[in-house]
């Protein structure tokens, strides 16, 4: 008897077909040279790697090596009218999908969808790889792809150096988030013009590092000077998204903190807002047209100082704890606070979580962590974006903690 579930996976190795053969079957044409395989040659295929593999494993095999074998003479037949191979890839991948239908329906028809969507973005996607991206960005996109899918799984993952401080893949995975965050920033000049895109750039990735944030960001304002308003603003806006992720870190962890420490983090947020969107219109006034975008996609050099200055802050931190213990919460949170805000904060909110520390005790380490980390950032802004970017980014901080403490004086 044949079960339903083997009707199930049938239909799906059917829709597979389906589907990619009406794309094929657009694309063929109509006249004596169109090529290879249309909708019925693809179902057929399809359906033959699942009644395949339902009989026997093997006897997909042998399946995929005869549609290979014609696929390949139809292409010597016809290479002189269609010296492409897509097609025919396809059809022995329309085979190889029909079988894996009848174990993991799910996954081909998911690989069906990204195939159909590939050979339907066949203009689109040669006319931007050919028109759009330049060499220096396919070279970056390279670099970049190496650094984190072969170089990433090699560095180790474990505490080394002195104090046991260093740890060799966290520390990698902040030159790649810089060199990824700078790409993004390219990709937003691209699409939306320096005085847009960089500001929007800031605050997205200001959730995963705002440090790091800054350092693209003053990368990118001394490579185009004439984009240093909207670099200053991402810069800023950064920061608005630490406040941001401080919040929904306290929620989740401990909500009295969170709620004591309420119009501290209000009032950080909307000064260091208003100033980043002061930066902003400020930048649009200076800049009435968009300038010529930059050839490079990112510095490998920018990623390696910013990582190399993290390095220096981390080991600091574990010296100091060596030097003088756990003297206090207040001093071990600003020690930590060189280096992430967050670890502070999830760490202090946890002991208040856990009954060891009141919610209103728990206010001055957090902020404390929360100034020295933008001390962090005043020296990553010098040695990223020199002078005149950290010129206009160092106020915006400085505002921000004095609007942080006042909000604590307040309370």
């Amino acid at each position: 008897m044949i079960d339903n579930v083997l009707w199930l996976d049938l239909a799906v190795a059917l829709g597979i077909g389906l589907l990619i053969g009406t794309e094929r079957e657009r694309s063929k044409g109509i006249d004596p040279d169109r090529t290879l395989a249309g909708i019925r040659t693809f179902t057929i295929a399809s359906l033959l790697g699942a009644v395949s593999t339902a009989v026997n494993f093997w006897l997909l095999v042998v399946s995929v090596i005869c549609v290979t074998v014609f696929a390949a003479i139809a292409y010597v037949v016809r290479v002189d009218k269609h010296p492409g191979l897509t097609t025919e890839i396809t059809l022995v991948f329309t085979v190889i999908l029909g079988g894996l239908a009848m174990s993991a329906p799910s996954l081909a028809a998911s690989l069906a969808v990204t195939a159909a969507i590939l050979l339907a973005a066949k203009e689109p996607i040669h006319g931007f790889v050919r028109g759009a991206v330049t060499k220096d960005e396919l070279n970056d996109f390279l670099i970049l792809a190496a650094a984190t899918l072969i170089v990433l799984p090699l560095v180790p993952n474990e505490f080394i150096g002195p104090f046991n401080a260093i740890n060799p893949r966290n520390l990698w995975l902040i030159v790649i988030l810089v060199m990824a965050i700078s790409a993004l920033g390219h990709l937003a000049l691209r699409l939306l013009g320096g005085r847009v895109g960089l500001p929007i750039v800031g605050l997205v990735s200001g959730f995963i590092s705002s440090i790091a944030t800054i350092g693209a960001m003053g990368e990118r304002a001394k490579e185009m000077p004439a984009l240093m308003g909207a670099a200053v603003a991402g810069a800023l806006l950064s920061c608005l998204s630490t406040i941001l992720q401080l919040t929904l870190l306290l929620a989740a962890i401990h909500r009295p903190t969170l709620q004591a420490l309420t119009v501290p983090l209000i009032l950080g947020g909307v000064s260091v807002a208003v100033y980043g969107l002061v930066v902003t219109l400020n930048s649009f006034h200076k800049n009435g047209t968009e300038m010529s975008q930059p050839n490079r996609s990112f510095s490998v050099k920018t990623a390696f100082l910013l990582a190399a200055v993290i390095a220096l802050a981390l080991l600091a931190s574990a010296a100091l704890k060596a030097w003088f213990g756990q003297a206090g919460l207040v001093f071990a949170s600003g020690v930590t606070g060189l280096a992430d805000v967050h670890a502070s904060t999830i760490s202090v909110a946890s002991l208040a979580a856990a009954g060891n520390l009141n919610a209103e005790n728990a206010v001055i380490p957090i902020l404390v962590a929360f100034s020295v980390n933008a001390f962090s950032k005043v020296i990553v802004a010098i040695l990223s974006g020199g002078k005149d970017f950290s010129r206009q980014v160092i106020p915006g901080l400085f505002i921000q903690v004095s609007a942080v403490w006042l909000g604590w004086w307040l309370l």
